[in-house]
């Protein structure tokens, strides 16, 4: 007989729940949202959906023990990227023990093992004591509307954030750091270069020192859980036809960061480029403007999740390894609200990519470790911080 977290898996693949922050016209998440609070409710649980947005919900479903103890909190995301590209992004597909589809690693696998674990301990009743909330927020993949709105309502001693980590304990991520720069030049028609300053050409000379400060970041001693701090060119736009000087030129830029760093270190490097360049020519013309930044997170090295995980996964008959991961998550907002989280999920891959997959198996795998987990810290004794 099938294992239900694979029926749920199929279900959620197969409902386009694109972020519309990232993709004009993307459908949102009111349908996953729906499906998944009925799922909870099915098996019991109580489950709220909440709306942080228009059209935009987070659910919360509540399994109450009944006595006292700890609460322990499910926490993963229901929208996903676009799908450009993709061929039949939303018809889960099997093959060779994958699921394929978008979303599927990212991270629907996770949010089917943690709807599906709260199922299972509902209806068999082996939550002996405290609380357990299933959290599935919105709008991950931009700007974390949802976790925002979840941390201010909702409390917890601990939480598994089930993004893709291949079945390893991830203690920590990446902060990253969004900058605009611009470089300002002169319109003038292309065949009179005496009148015309060429912006783009300018923004070439931003580049190179860009390029020359990412290398010097990744040479950096990397941190032990979040390795080395990076930056790339994410998006770049001037001009107005062939045969005039561009008059200004935008770059966006993406800086990762590392603990020790702040959400405003990507704007204080440009700066300091941009003043260099001034020195070397009193004519070049360019400003930065940060525009959105998550600071990194490291689950607390005291904590208790990250051990009793590794007993979780030993009794399921898997090996058990503590990592960190190199893109960002909700375990930071959760973490910095006071909630200590570890990153926890199924493997895959083609993450973001054309032909995204789950491995069916870790899946499956990922529900029995968060069941397992789960009675452990229901068994533990107060105060649990």
């Amino acid at each position: 007989m099938e294992h239900h977290v694979l029926s749920l898996l199929r279900r959620f693949v197969a409902i386009d729940s694109v972020n519309p922050s990232l993709v004009p016209g993307g459908a949102g998440e009111a349908a996953i949202a729906g499906a998944v609070a009925d799922a909870l409710r099915a098996a019991g649980l109580g489950a709220e959906i909440e709306e942080v947005v228009p059209g935009r919900p987070n659910v919360v479903g509540v399994l109450e023990s009944g006595r006292p103890g700890p609460a322990l909190m499910f926490c993963g995301h229901l929208d996903t990227v676009g799908t450009a590209g993709m061929h039949q992004p939303f018809t889960p597909l099997e093959s060779d023990g994958r699921l394929y589809g978008r979303g599927a690693q990212d991270m629907k696998g996770g949010l089917a093992a943690m709807v599906g674990a709260a199922c299972t301990l509902a209806r068999d009743g082996s939550l002996r004591a405290g609380r357990l909330i299933v959290a599935c927020v919105i709008d991950e993949e931009y700007e974390s509307l949802g976790a925002e709105a979840l941390v201010r309502r909702w409390k917890a001693d601990a939480a598994i954030v089930g993004e893709p980590t291949d079945l390893q304990i991830a203690v920590g991520h990446k902060g990253f750091s969004w900058i605009e720069i611009v470089t300002e030049g002169r319109a003038a028609h292309g065949s009179r270069p005496k009148e015309g300053r060429d912006a783009i050409l300018q923004m070439g000379r931003i580049l190179g020192r860009l390029e020359a400060l990412d290398r010097e970041l990744q040479s950096r001693k990397a941190h032990p859980i979040q390795g080395t701090a990076s930056l790339h060119a994410s998006f770049i736009e001037g001009g107005r036809e062939w045969s005039t000087y561009p008059d200004r030129c935008a770059l966006r830029v993406e800086r990762r960061t590392v603990s020790g760093e702040t959400v405003e270190i990507a704007l204080e490097e440009a700066e300091v480029i941009i003043e260099s360049l001034r020195r070397e020519d009193p004519e070049f013309a360019a400003t930065a403007r940060f525009v959105f930044g998550r600071p990194p997170y490291e689950t607390p090295r005291d904590h208790f999740l990250p051990a009793m995980l590794e007993t979780a996964l030993a009794r399921i008959g898997r090996p058990a390894a503590r990592t960190g991961m190199s893109f960002w998550t909700d375990a930071a907002v959760l973490g910095h609200a006071g909630i200590p989280s570890v990153i926890f999920g199924p493997g895959g891959g083609g993450l973001h990519g054309l032909e995204e997959f789950v491995k069916l198996d870790e899946v499956v795998a990922c529900h029995d470790a968060l069941v397992e987990a789960a009675r452990m810290v229901a068994a533990l004794p107060q105060p649990v911080r």
